[in-house]
């Protein structure tokens, strides 16, 4: 069954991949959905197992490696971290499925974004249920690429074709410091395999090693290679940039890979080598700091965009780094909690979005809606669920698992765990803002698009409306049913187990009254506030706009990190590439190499055409010439 989990995505893909011009679009269609559908009620029986049976068990499918003292399986882990992923994963992944029926109706390469779909499933079921870090490294490699051909599905289209490099060219600065850390841990431990690997690492908490002339603690350098990687590919700010910009691929890919998938693989990460990130406190200081500023850059930005996919996108950034300043105080079974909880409503978020999208023609400025809440009364009802959820309404998911966040981070009790809860609080006002802006200037109001009439949108068909309604379920009661078996003491006990490792017990007491109730009462009063402001009374954004325009720019222009990188990096790589290419290709590699003995060879040959003139009495001559040269030769040696 465990096998099956896996198998399934890949044999999808590869039947739509290789075969979709000969079974059709549509049967593409059923045929991964429904393989994809499988292995995600075969991901909750799993769960299950582990759940009620404290079921674990790790499954070798072949043998991969076996060089020396390097053995690597391929293999599937199966304990309450994997289980719980695997759910996230295929659970989501299906109903995107099933979406993209709907949504891609219009698109002649379905069989072709079906099939990629599936692969990039079946990459982060690699990834999450690895026994060790190089088929760990395999599938995170694999939803790379997968995110660069989703992105870029729309090949013809060159803002397309420059978010999937971006995206890219990104993940593979944070790839590179992920490969070194695994070189490191091999070359420390020699093994790659996660329980010979952390068992082996209280006997070197003091050993030190020299990296780039500084000399640095062995564990404290695995962590942070380690974490360089996750912050590539989770999106966390300085390499956040590729985010933003991939959601020029379908929107689909986006609930898929940029809500519940791809960039929690970053989480996953932290959290499967808790072993290792417990014995560096330097080290989760830093990830404090870099998830409370992810959090708050990401929310202060989504405020002024008026993309409606790229609101949801800097909200999915800013959510991620909640996630990480978890795992930075230690809560790495809180920061899992949100990571479930966030997967239903961030893609159902993502999801409604493309409802929208869809009834607007493929228009995505929210200034250019209002007004069709009631000609999109299943999706505005369904997106209100998503966004009460995200902004932790009292009772829905998104307030059981971020509040917690914000509780642990107190509860912490150093400087940098007062920091991040108060950043994670007034985080959490602004994300209300935001959101409820969104739904406001697309919903309510005055209708504001020229160029479709009202009458010609429409609600969605009856096949995207259902993955909608099956994640708004998740949305409103995630949080209430599993808050005790994630965060409560029975999950420490008995479900969690040895997937997660706490050297220092979480705290058991209790944030006082005023703490618990600030997050919620700010949350609620955002709804009104932001009513006031983008439905009664639109001139006061723009006169606060208008007294605030430098802060409104830098806003707008997302602190100016692309202008700062295409300054520092991009201008000078070009210039560089520009001078090597002029200077060592054209002059010294051509001119010495091939141009420079083509030039010599056709002088000689040119020299060599004037013998050949036809005269005897010049052959004639030209002979006596050599053979008095050969003559002399001999006589000489």
């Amino acid at each position: 069954m465990e096998i099956s989990i896996i198998a399934l995505p890949l044999i999808a893909s590869i039947i739509s991949g290789f075969f979709g011009k000969f079974i059709g679009d549509r049967n593409s269609e059923i045929i991964t959905s429904l393989l994809v559908s499988i292995s995600a009620i075969l991901s909750a029986l799993v769960l299950y197992e582990v759940i009620v049976n404290q079921y674990q068990d790790n499954i070798t499918i072949a043998t991969w490696i076996s060089s020396g003292s390097l053995n690597v399986n391929w293999s599937m882990k199966i304990d309450a971290l994997s289980a719980v992923m695997l759910v996230v994963v295929t659970s989501v992944s299906a109903l995107v499925h099933i979406y993209s029926i709907g949504y891609m109706s219009h698109d002649p390469h379905k069989p072709r974004f079906m099939a990629y779909l599936s692969l990039f499933t079946f990459a982060m079921l690699m990834l999450v249920t690895s026994d060790n870090f190089i088929q760990l490294f395999f599938g995170w490699e694999g939803v790379g690429l997968c995110s660069y051909f989703l992105i870029g599905f729309w090949f013809k289209k060159e803002s397309a074709n420059k978010a999937a490099i971006k995206a890219f060219v990104v993940n593979r600065v944070g790839d590179f410091g992920f490969a070194l850390g695994i070189f490191l841990i091999f070359y420390l431990f020699g093994t790659v395999n996660y329980s010979e690997v952390f068992q082996q690492i209280p006997n070197i908490t003091e050993k030190n090693l020299v990296f780039l002339g500084i000399e640095i603690n062995a564990i404290d350098l695995i962590c942070l290679l380690l974490f360089i990687g996750a912050m590539g590919k989770s999106a966390q700010i300085l390499l956040h940039t590729w985010l933003p910009d991939a959601m020029e691929g379908p929107t689909p890919v986006s609930a898929l890979i940029h809500a519940a998938t791809m960039v929690t693989a970053g989480i996953f990460l932290v959290v499967r080598c808790s072993p290792i990130y417990e014995y560096s406190e330097f080290v989760l200081n830093i990830i404090t700091v870099i998830g409370m500023s992810t959090a708050f850059f990401a929310a202060t930005v989504a405020l002024v965009q008026n993309d409606i996919k790229k609101i949801i996108a800097y909200s999915t950034c800013s959510q991620l780094g909640y996630m990480f300043f978890a795992t930075g105080v230690g809560a790495y079974n809180v920061a899992m909690f949100h990571l479930f909880t966030h997967a239903f409503f961030k893609a159902l978020l993502f999801l409604g979005s493309g409802s929208v999208i869809h009834a607007f023609k493929d228009e995505q400025d929210i200034n250019k809606m209002g007004g069709v809440w009631k000609k999109l009364p299943y999706t505005y009802s369904l997106m209100i669920i998503g966004t009460l959820a995200l902004t932790g309404f009292p009772l829905l998911s998104g307030f059981y698992s971020k509040d917690a966040i914000i509780e642990f981070a107190y509860l912490r009790g150093n400087t940098t765990g007062y920091y991040a809860a108060g950043i994670g609080i007034f985080t959490a006002f602004l994300t209300s803002i935001y959101s409820w802006r969104l739904i406001f200037k697309t919903f309510h109001g005055d209708y504001n698009n020229k160029e479709i009439k009202i009458e010609d949108t429409h609600e969605s068909p009856i096949v995207m409306l259902i993955p909608l309604a099956l994640l708004s379920l998740g949305a409103i009661f995630a949080g209430f049913i599993f808050k005790d078996l994630f965060i409560g003491n029975y999950g420490l006990n008995n479900f969690w187990k040895d997937s997660i490792f706490f050297l220092k017990p979480l705290s058991n007491e209790h944030p006082p009254l005023w703490f618990l109730l600030l997050t919620p009462i700010l949350v609620i009063l955002s709804i009104p506030t932001a009513y006031y402001l983008f439905v009664k009374n639109k001139n006061l954004p723009e006169q606060i706009v208008k007294i605030n325009k430098p802060l409104y720019q830098f806003l707008l222009n997302k602190w100016y990190f692309d202008e700062l990188y295409d300054a520092l990096f991009v201008k000078p790589s070009k210039k560089f590439g520009l001078f090597l290419w002029k200077f060592f290709d054209l002059k010294i590699i051509d001119g010495f190499g091939p141009d420079g003995i083509s030039a010599i060879i056709k002088r000689f040959s040119v020299k060599a055409n004037k013998f050949q003139s036809g005269f005897i009495y010049q052959y004639a001559f030209v002979m006596l010439l050599g053979f008095s040269a050969l003559l002399t030769f001999l006589i000489v040696k």
